[in-house]
């Protein structure tokens, strides 16, 4: 990583601060929000009181009375006059009861009749009296000469019903008494802030530790080249890779995997009901942590699969699935077979024409033209090589002859006799010859293993096969039979399982054990045709016996005559 990459701070640290600060400042607005809200509401209660108790002061017929008769009187009396009257020891005595900052009596001038403070006796009021002199109840927050307050100012109406207006009270409580309201209210709000901010401290905690567990400890830039270079490799390379996580859902499936498995993207999907072949799921067993790779068949395709359990550190993070594409390699192991299969019929053929050329300049040495030709039309009639095979002449194609007779050389050598059955008849020639010897190399090969490991003392494999040129551009049939013990409690379609195998040694991993039947199969479905079994057997004998159908594999004799005569003639022209 670079430097300042491993010097900063991490992006869960990050994350975490961050959740505190927007907490520590959700916390303070809604605390401040309150205690403005407490503090109005304290202020709206204290006007309401002072309001109240204004117009308690202003409807005391002895407070009416007194402001009236100091109305009438032409001035003001002095200050001492009004500090000993009546109204002063009123309005002194509802302030001390109630706890009031002030209560004040004007007369309709606003000149102060009662106040706190005597000396103020006789001066104008410090707050505007005009809208109670005019009639209107108000309520005030206003600093006067006691200071700040929360008040109430109320018009006093002459006792007699003519409704003059002579003066007005006025209430008010201090402010610092309504801060020390608040500093009582203000605790339940503190601690309301304290735990909601020690509440978002710990969620902010727990979310930092689930996050860093749900990203591994990875900072954000990691997982973003992780996510780039997770894309690049999967869809690079030509393996199929798929990911199954812990709760058994397919996280990655790659663009290979899609293809090898011939079906479309699972990713989302649960892995225990997927459309995938019964044998990559049983890879993901708890039991196969260490099972080997296995072949499978699938899309037409050979496929090694193998399956490894997923760590980080003690985290289960589930399986991945490898698939690897194998059909080429198969391919070419049964080319190779096939090339080795007629090399060994090369040779015995080279060795039967060797014989063949010394007996006729045998012949022409002593003198015997007419023996010579007679052995000469022999070989022309029977063919030029002798197999250890019975009626080889009915295939008249020298490919299937070879290969044939290579066949019974091999079965011969393991005590099993080879023999064509009297349907077979086959007059034109081969235009495909990997696909024919797959599936008929692959028959006969479990056609002689059978009869190897079945119970009777003569052990046969009989072959018939029959070309129409016709249909379909050149039909191979095949039947095959031997003298093993049958299918058993087989069932006929169980044998063309991927994994079936009649060899008694086990199968080992790659090495294309198990899947002959399903390969010929696949391969002749599809060019349209099919693999099937026609007859079981039964335990004492015969075995089972089988049949192919493989279209577009054979040419008729005179197109493949045409195509040597072109050969030819391009040959003399070269």
């Amino acid at each position: 990583m670079p430097r300042n990459s491993r010097v900063s701070m991490r992006f869960s640290t990050q994350t975490l601060l961050l959740q505190l600060g927007v907490v520590l400042l959700v916390v303070l607005l809604s605390g401040t929000v309150h205690a403005w809200l407490v503090y109005e509401r304290i202020g709206t209660e204290a006007e309401n009181q002072a309001l109240t108790l204004a117009r308690t002061v202003a409807a005391d017929p002895d407070i009416r009375s007194g402001v009236q008769a100091i109305s009438k009187e032409e001035g003001t009396p002095p200050p001492d006059v009004l500090a000993g009257g009546t109204l002063q020891a009123a309005a002194e005595a509802v302030r001390v009861r109630t706890g009031a900052l002030f209560v004040v009596i004007t007369d309709e001038t606003g000149l102060r009749l009662a106040h706190p403070e005597t000396a103020r006796l006789g001066e104008r009021v410090s707050t505007d009296p005009t809208v109670a002199l005019g009639g209107k109840e108000i309520t005030t927050r206003n600093t006067g000469t006691l200071g700040p307050s929360a008040g109430a100012k109320v018009p006093v109406y002459a006792p007699e019903s003519s409704g003059a207006i002579v003066g007005e009270v006025s209430v008010g409580y201090s402010v610092e008494s309504l801060s020390k309201s608040l500093a009582r209210d203000i605790i339940p709000i503190a601690l309301t802030a304290g735990g909601a901010l020690l509440a978002g401290a710990m969620a902010s905690f727990l979310l930092r530790r689930r996050l860093q567990r749900l990203t591994l400890g990875l900072e954000p830039e990691e997982i973003s080249i992780l996510v780039h270079d997770q894309v690049a490799v999967l869809q690079g390379v030509d393996d199929g890779v798929i990911g199954i996580a812990a709760d058994g859902r397919i996280s990655v499936f790659n663009a290979a995997a899609a293809r090898l498995l011939d079906m479309p993207d699972a990713t989302g999907q649960d892995w225990a009901t997927t459309a995938v072949p019964e044998q990559l799921k049983q890879l993901t067993k708890p039991a196969a942590r260490d099972a080997e790779a296995v072949e499978i068949v699938a899309g037409g395709r050979v496929l090694v699969a193998s399956a490894r359990k997923a760590w980080h550190r003690q985290e289960d993070l589930g399986w991945v699935v490898m698939v690897r594409d194998r059909t080429e390699l198969q391919q070419l192991t049964r080319q190779l077979d096939a090339v080795g299969t007629m090399s060994t019929a090369l040779r015995a053929q080279r060795h039967e024409f060797a014989n063949q050329l010394h007996t006729i300049a045998g012949f022409m040495s002593i003198g015997q033209h007419e023996a010579a030709t007679e052995y000469l039309a022999r070989i022309s009639a029977t063919g030029p090589l002798k197999f250890p095979v019975e009626q080889a002449e009915l295939l008249q194609d020298t490919y299937l002859q070879a290969f044939v007779g290579a066949k019974s050389v091999e079965a011969s050598e393991r005590g099993v006799a080879l023999r064509i059955g009297p349907e077979t008849l086959v007059r034109g020639h081969v235009a495909d010859p990997q696909d024919v010897t797959t599936v008929l190399g692959n028959l006969i090969d479990n056609a002689v293993s059978a009869a190897v490991a079945g119970s009777s003392a003569d052990r046969w494999v009989e072959v018939e096969l029959l070309d129409d040129v016709t249909h379909n551009g050149g039909t191979l049939h095949i039947v095959v039979g031997d003298s093993g013990d049958g299918l058993g409690s087989l069932q006929p379609e169980e044998v063309f399982a991927e994994g079936f195998t009649t060899s008694e040694q086990p199968v080992r991993s790659g090495a294309g054990q198990g899947l002959g039947l399903a390969l010929v199969r696949q391969l002749a479905r599809r060019r349209g045709g099919d693999v099937r079994v026609l007859d079981p057997g039964s335990h004492s004998g015969p075995g089972a016996v089988f049949m192919a159908t493989i279209p577009g594999v054979m040419d008729s004799a005179e197109q493949a005559g045409t195509g040597a005569d072109s050969t030819l003639r391009e040959d003399s022209n070269g």
